[in-house]
């Protein structure tokens, strides 16, 4: 059954510091589209200041007038996140429904949440956004109650009609529940610290193709798992950080993690209830910043990477840049640089160069040695066989001869009960 596309009208005012504003009213187009709603006009206005009352001065009031009666039954779309009274005036002089750019944001995140961090995650970020709008909006802001789809949303606790006292109660009850999950998370990740796994983060903006790069490693060096994460062609397909194992060739395995896509101007309530999830991009050993290369304003939303990545303080963590979808371009692929590569993650084209980068960095404490175990130390044999990458077996006098590569750590652990010759990688 095909959904009836709600008619949306753009406003956008830009401000002499607004340098993307035509790149921001074009993400906005792409958010409307995302939300099922169909843009159908713009207005623009560029200005000093917002103006305190409607956003946009009486002239661009009277114009949007007259474009709403051209198009019936249409919602209008603001760029930026409009004040309470903003919103009630609006309301009140065009008499449809108003959406701001942080509404819209927090609908989509509603319909794209599967699990239940992300469900409580939304809603979280959704009454924060509510608190200060109580008063008035009832019908803008009844389509965060009644149209999100979370399936944790009852109706008694999600109304306009709420008092602050009981958004404010739901709102520490579900943060209680969130530490829950939290605290599990943090368990597993102290586990793989504990087993010394290095621990890969892809980051970037949304739709970049994280995803899906996640699922060409995973082919091409785990072809028989079932674990592939859910990619699409869509703005936050990915609302949930995912965790898979990569197995690289020669027993070197690390932990590569999918994260929530940014854009820019997230709604700083959304960032504040992800943050427990984004911040394990803080702990990773290497972030792989996905770019869209394709996008011809890859520019700019690698800045905004950058700028989520310090806000979260995870700037200090080394980084390699993966420019995504250069069979759209003209750019030569696969190809490396001192800091970069370019690929196709669709193509599954570039996986071997990418993963040769990523050994270069993240396997930096392994070393090539050859060590003696006695035959009575069998089980340390075994160890290594299972966790390195051993090149030759010979049986001497004095015990099992073998060449490998492994972590430097693993040898301190067996240096008391084996001989080792060492040398670096």
């Amino acid at each position: 059954m095909t959904v009836e596309q709600t008619k949306a009208l753009l406003v956008g005012a830009q401000l002499p510091q607004h340098y993307k504003f035509d790149y921001s009213m074009q993400e906005l187009a792409n958010l409307a589209e995302a939300c099922n709603m169909e843009p159908i006009g713009a207005l623009t206005q560029k200005s000093a200041r917002f103006h305190s009352s409607h956003y946009i001065g009486k002239g661009k009031l009277e114009e949007l007038k007259t474009m709403l009666k051209a198009h019936e039954h249409s919602t209008v779309l603001f760029n930026d996140e409009l004040s309470p009274a903003q919103i009630r005036n609006l309301e009140s002089e065009l008499n449809c429904e108003i959406i701001d750019r942080t509404m819209l944001i927090l609908e989509i995140f509603a319909q794209r949440a599967k699990t239940k961090e992300a469900q409580l995650q939304v809603e979280v970020a959704r009454l924060h956004y509510m608190l200060p709008r109580l008063v008035g909006s009832r019908e803008s802001l009844g389509r965060q109650g009644g149209g999100s789809g979370l399936k944790n949303r009852g109706s008694g606790e999600t109304r306009l009609e709420l008092d602050r006292r009981r958004i404010e109660d739901r709102i520490a009850a579900l943060e209680s529940e969130l530490e829950k999950l939290v605290s599990r998370r943090q368990i597993l990740r102290k586990q793989r610290r504990k087993n010394e796994v290095p621990v890969v983060s892809l980051v970037g903006y949304t739709n970049a193709g994280k995803s899906s790069l996640m699922n060409a490693m995973l082919e091409t060096y785990n072809p028989d798992t079932d674990k592939q994460v859910f990619a699409h062609n869509m703005l936050f397909a990915t609302l949930e950080t995912k965790s898979r194992s990569i197995e690289l060739p020669g027993n070197k395995s690390f932990v590569l993690t999918d994260t929530v896509g940014f854009v820019s101007q997230l709604p700083h309530h959304l960032v504040k209830a992800f943050r427990s999830t984004l911040e394990e991009v803080a702990e990773a050993d290497l972030l792989l910043q996905v770019v869209d290369v394709s996008n011809p304003d890859w520019p700019s939303q690698m800045e905004v990477t950058r700028e989520t990545l310090r806000d979260l303080g995870a700037d200090h963590v080394q980084e390699l840049t993966v420019y995504n979808k250069s069979d759209l371009t003209d750019e030569p692929y696969p190809r490396v640089t001192e800091n970069s590569i370019y690929l196709s993650a669709r193509e599954k084209y570039g996986m071997n160069e990418l993963s040769a980068e990523l050994a270069k960095r993240i396997f930096r404490d392994f070393v090539h040695c050859d060590i003696l175990v006695p035959y009575d130390k069998g089980q340390i044999v075994a160890y290594f066989n299972s966790n390195a990458d051993v090149q030759a077996t010979a049986y001497e006098e004095e015990g099992t001869r073998l060449t490998l590569s492994c972590r430097a750590a693993d040898i301190e652990r067996y240096r008391k009960d084996i001989h080792v010759w060492t040398g670096t990688l």
